[in-house]
């Protein structure tokens, strides 16, 4: 790892660690674990936007198919837990694989209805099959995680989990930015055809991108329903595809940390703003438009470019 990258995931580690034993309180401790959960999922689609230009409204439904996956096969069928979320990112892969051949024959705002309608229809699915999924009152009953006879039953636990899997991400995201891979679909963004001459199959490694990214989405919507015990059609709607989408515009495309940080400044806005609750829509409006306006290449980018500015 570079120097500054090095720094930067040894405080993430430092500031769990000191969150771990001083936060006692369970409700500040569930939005930490929200925080993380929102930026494994900004840091995907930031890979897939950012480096690869592909634009997805459909990464709330990857992160459900993974979730009500994991719930229908432990509630109804009494899967163990680690083998649904294994299950569950086996079948996006391979949904998403199915899905995007075609749709990644698109670009801009047509590729984005393509991925929006998906999204609905997912959407749609777990709405409808309440046989299955419980319908719009949600999927009850759904297990701690479990693994090994060790069961993740409190906040604490949950955090240490989420707090892993955050970590290894991070070691996810500097190993992606730093291969000769991320160059590839930077080189992709810039020049479908540009690439192509010079010998890389750009259609597919962008399918297997979007089937990765989309997996990675499924596993922590996996681990999400064991940790809420319950999932909901509201819990994978358009409206969080639009969060996880101002997450990574907000933090800064096509940077490694971006998708962190935008994590952290939207997954507070309804903390900040409690009293404003009715508002809710034109604050994250409204700070979506002053990020977009001032910051145009996000707040990572913009601190990364005034760095290269003054060396």
């Amino acid at each position: 790892m570079k120097e500054l990258n090095r720094k930067f995931f040894i405080f993430n580690i430092i500031l769990i660690i000191v969150l771990g034993l001083t936060v006692k309180n369970d409700y500040y401790l569930s939005l930490i674990t929200y925080i993380m959960i929102n930026a494994v999922l900004a840091s995907g689609l930031n890979i897939l936007l950012g480096y690869a230009g592909i634009i997805s409204l459909c990464q709330a439904a990857f992160f459900g198919i993974g979730a009500y996956l994991s719930g229908i096969l432990t509630v109804h069928y009494s899967f163990s837990p680690l083998l649904t979320v294994l299950i569950g990112i086996v079948a996006t892969f391979f949904v998403a694989f199915i899905i995007g051949y075609p749709a990644l024959k698109l670009h801009g705002h047509y590729l984005a209805m393509a991925t929006l309608g998906f999204g609905m229809i997912i959407y749609i699915f777990a709405n409808e099959l309440d046989m299955f999924t419980g319908g719009p009152s949600g999927l009850v009953g759904i297990p701690y995680f479990s693994i090994f006879g060790f069961e993740f039953d409190n906040e604490m636990k949950n955090f240490i989990l989420f707090a892993t899997i955050y970590l290894i991400s991070l070691v996810f995201l500097e190993l992606f930015d730093k291969s000769f891979i991320s160059y590839d679909f930077r080189f992709i963004r810039e020049s479908e055809h540009a690439s192509s001459a010079f010998g890389i199959n750009f259609k597919k490694e962008k399918v297997l991108l979007f089937a990765v990214i989309a997996a990675y989405s499924s596993m922590i919507g996996s681990f999400y329903a064991f940790y809420s015990q319950f999932i909901s059609p509201s819990s994978i709607g358009i409206n969080y595809s639009i969060e996880i989408l101002a997450m990574a515009i907000i933090g800064g495309l096509g940077t490694t940390y971006g998708g962190i940080v935008g994590a952290v400044i939207i997954s507070l806005i309804p903390e900040v703003f409690a009293s404003f609750e009715d508002y809710e829509i034109i604050i994250y409006g409204g700070i979506l438009a002053f990020c977009i306006i001032f910051f145009p290449y996000g707040i990572v980018g913009f601190f990364k470019r005034l760095k290269i500015a003054k060396n």
